[in-house]
C-alpha cells in the first residue's frame, strides 16, 4: 500500500483550517500532519515535519505567504506548495509562481477542485485554478513582465507595496519582514518612483485599481490615509 500524501496546512483562520482538514482527511491517500497560522510557523513546521505538500494561504500574519514560500523553497528546492487564496488577480498568481509555488487555487473553488489540486501538485505537476484562464507552467519559472507597472516590482518590493497599501506603517512593515526601518524606507522611495506615485494614499488607490486589496485587509489607519503619509 502506498504511503499517504502528508500535508501541511498554513492559514491564519483555525475554522478554515478545520474545514480543509476534514475535507482532505476524508479523501483516501491524503493526510494532514500539521497546521500553522503564520508564515513563520509554516516555515518552522515544514522544517520539522518535512511534508509532501504545503497548502499555503497568502494573507498571513508576520511576513506573509509569499515570503514563507520563498523561505521554504530556499531550504528545499523540491518543496511542493499549493497556494490557496482569496485573490484571483493574475499578479498574485505570477508572484506565487515566481516565489516557487507549484500550484494556485482560489478559495471560491468547489471542494472537489481543492482535492484535485492537492493530488496534482503532490505528484509534482503544476495546477492553476481553471477559472483564472491562466496556463499552468510545465516547470517553475518566472512569468514574463506585462504592461502592469506592479509587475516591474521585485519580490521584496511587492511585499512592501502590499503591506504599505494595507495601511501598515514603515515600522510595522519592517517588523513583519524582519528588516530595518531604514531599509523599508529606502524601498518605499524606490517603489513610489517605479509606480509613479508620491503618497501612501496613491499607493492604496493603485492597489485597489489592480484589485490587490479587499476591505478586510485594511488597517484602522487606512481610514485616515493622510496620517500614514506622514509616517514616511
Amino acid at each position: 500500500m502506498n504511503s499517504p500524501v502528508r500535508i501541511l496546512l498554513v492559514d491564519d483562520h483555525a475554522v478554515v483550517r478545520a474545514g480543509y482538514k476534514l475535507l482532505l482527511s476524508q479523501t483516501e491517500g491524503l493526510e494532514v500532519i500539521a497546521e500553522a497560522a503564520t508564515g513563520e510557523e509554516g516555515c518552522e513546521k515544514y522544517a520539522r515535519h518535512q511534508p509532501d505538500l504545503v497548502v499555503m494561504d497568502l494573507n498571513l500574519p508576520g511576513f506573509g505567504g509569499l515570503e514563507a514560500i520563498r523561505r521554504i523553497i530556499l531550504r528545499d528546492r523540491q518543496a511542493k506548495i499549493l497556494v490557496f487564496s482569496i485573490h484571483d488577480e493574475g499578479v498574485y498568481v505570477s508572484r506565487a509562481l515566481e516565489a516557487g509555488a507549484l500550484g494556485y487555487l482560489c478559495k471560491s473553488s468547489h471542494p472537489e477542485v481543492l482535492v484535485e489540486a492537492v493530488l496534482t501538485c503532490s505528484r509534482g505537476m503544476a495546477f492553476i485554478d481553471p477559472s483564472l484562464n491562466i496556463q499552468a507552467p510545465a516547470t517553475r519559472r518566472k512569468t514574463p513582465p506585462s504592461g502592469n507597472p506592479i509587475a516591474a516590482l521585485t519580490p521584496r518590493e511587492f511585499d512592501i507595496f502590499c503591506l504599505m497599501a494595507q495601511g501598515h506603517s514603515v515600522r510595522d512593515t519592517a517588523t513583519a519582514l524582519s528588516i530595518s526601518v531604514k531599509t523599508v524606507g529606502n524601498y518605499v522611495t524606490i517603489i513610489k518612483e517605479k509606480l509613479g506615485v508620491s503618497t501612501n494614499t496613491e499607493l492604496v488607490k493603485l492597489a485597489y485599481e489592480h484589485r490587490l486589496l479587499t476591505p478586510g485587509q485594511l488597517t484602522e489607519d487606512q481610514t485616515h490615509p493622510e496620517q500614514s503619509d506622514s509616517c514616511l
